[in-house]
């Protein structure tokens, strides 16, 4: 499984650079749960997951001057923790991806974490904005 989930994340990475072709489909499987950090109910679905992450990712990789990176990683079975800093709007934003995959290589759960408050607040309101905006 350490093959599998190392390959998930290596795509993972291309996706987050622009370097993916066909962005997210093949990476999601088609019952991903996606758990936000802002959203109190799960979101189930390889459409729904995928506006979320589009979002997420034009919010957290792509304001502020391109200062997303991540910082830390860890892998065990089919899991990875992967720790990421950045800003939006100004604020420091420090969270976690917590991505599982199933044995073909798909993404079955994507979890994200942040902190503090304050990011929190700027990652909602942007994102609210992405999705309103339709991506």
């Amino acid at each position: 499984m350490a093959q599998v989930i190392d390959d998930v994340i290596a795509r993972w990475h291309r996706y987050m650079t622009g370097e993916l072709p066909g962005g997210l489909d093949g990476l999601l499987a088609d019952d991903v749960v996606f758990y936000s950090p802002v959203v109190y109910t799960p979101q189930r679905g390889k459409a729904v997951t995928t506006q979320y992450l589009q979002a997420a990712a034009g919010t957290l990789a792509g304001g502020d001057g391109g200062t997303f990176r991540y910082t830390k990683e860890v892998r065990a079975g089919d899991t990875a923790v992967l720790e990421f800093e950045t800003s939006v709007d100004g604020k420091y934003v420090n969270g976690v991806d917590i991505i599982r995959c199933d044995d073909t290589g798909r993404i079955v759960e994507f979890r994200v974490m942040l902190r503090p408050l304050q990011a929190i607040n700027a990652v909602h309101e942007q994102m609210g904005r992405s999705l309103a905006a339709g991506g």
